[in-house]
């Protein structure tokens, strides 16, 4: 079998990635088969992933969060970004990000911005909770956050100098149908990825997987930070399908990242997650970390300040 390596070059797959792509779509399968039921809402600590939870109705929620890979062929990076998360409605929030990256031996590079969307269209909770999302982007070629692998996304990609593919401007729209369940305090999550340059190019498609559940259901009657209701545990795997042309997980990369979050009663949340490339696609290891905090009613306050 053959797969995409530094600079497009086509090179043979080995027999343990073809392992690996097998037991990628494997756990897939069984995640997306995972039979639902109803449950509490819960907030969800994954970098990649999305749930049907959403931001509260004039909420904002500040979050910057940052990722450490190794980098074969190339130096190493960190790419951090930041965000705001506003719940325009019950169903609706909207999102705005500003990214960057720092690559070692090289240089400090802003790579631009994305505005997403996420809407639910059922409110109630259900067995399983759809959402859709829609993105634009308007980011360069030096964009290392990873949010997401689609396509045949590959760790090379990452190892050409900043001074390259900063030349390199994009805009691309991203879609994702989301799917999440709450059950017995887990959450299920599976995303499909869908998304394409705005010129000429194929649709890329890829894959998240999300499972998460609080260290303990039942709250503590008086609000403390280091409850174990406050700490979530869980994990993700994502990579790529392809594309339009060829939907496939041949020469494609993939992740599996354990993670934890730390929600404390005041509003801060820091979250954690070690990733672990698949095959010799993927970066061999991504450490992801974060910090948010959640202004409750900021849209309320900031209309006051106008009346």
């Amino acid at each position: 079998m053959l797969q995409l390596g530094p600079r497009g070059q086509r090179v043979q797959l080995s027999g343990s990635d073809r392992c690996l792509n097998l037991i990628a779509s494997l756990v897939l399968a069984v995640v997306a088969l995972w039979p639902p039921a109803l449950a509490s809402a819960q907030e969800t600590p994954y970098f990649v992933t999305y749930s049907h939870h959403l931001e509260e109705p004039g909420n904002l929620e500040v979050e910057t969060y940052a990722n450490y890979a190794t980098q074969k062929g190339g130096s190493d990076f960190i790419a951090p970004w930041m965000e705001w998360e506003y719940g325009l409605t019950a169903w609706w929030t909207t999102e705005l990000y500003v990214d960057s990256q720092t690559t070692f031996h090289d240089s400090t590079e802003f790579t631009g911005t994305r505005w997403e969307n996420r809407f639910r269209p059922l409110m109630r909770e259900h067995c399983i909770n759809p959402v859709l999302y829609v993105e634009f982007e308007n980011t360069t070629g030096a964009d290392k956050t990873i949010k997401e692998v689609v396509g045949f996304d590959n760790q090379f990609d990452h190892a050409l100098p900043n001074s390259e593919t900063s030349r390199e401007h994009t805009h691309e729209i991203e879609t994702k149908l989301i799917l999440s369940s709450d059950y017995k305090g887990w959450n299920i999550s599976e995303n499909f990825v869908a998304e394409k340059a705005l010129r000429h190019a194929p649709w890329e498609f890829g894959y998240a997987l999300g499972l998460s559940r609080p260290f303990r259901l039942a709250a503590t009657p008086a609000p403390c930070n280091f409850c174990a209701e406050n700490f979530v545990f869980g994990a993700e795997l994502y990579g790529g399908l392809g594309t339009a042309d060829r939907l496939t997980l041949e020469g494609t990369s993939h992740y599996l990242a354990p993670l934890v979050g730390w929600q404390m009663p005041s509003g801060v949340s820091f979250t954690l997650s070690p990733g672990f490339g698949l095959n010799h696609n993927s970066h061999a290891f991504i450490l992801r970390w974060g910090v948010s905090y959640e202004i409750t009613q900021f849209g309320r306050r900031v209309r006051r300040l106008f009346k």
